[in-house]
């Protein structure tokens, strides 16, 4: 995903089952802390257009 401008970390792929929902709480966790360490993304940012 790097050649479309996401950094590494910032998408996560995993498995859980309907069965395991104690792992899907520890995924959703793991997935949340890196997240948030690495911090805002700015590479899709919109911006606004100046209309003259």
């Amino acid at each position: 995903m790097e050649h479309m401008g996401i950094e590494p970390g910032r998408i996560q792929f995993s498995w859980v089952s309907s069965a395991e929902s104690t792992k899907f709480v520890d995924v959703v966790n793991e997935v949340t802390a890196t997240v948030k360490k690495l911090g805002p993304s700015n590479n899709f940012v919109k911006t606004k257009v100046k209309v003259a």
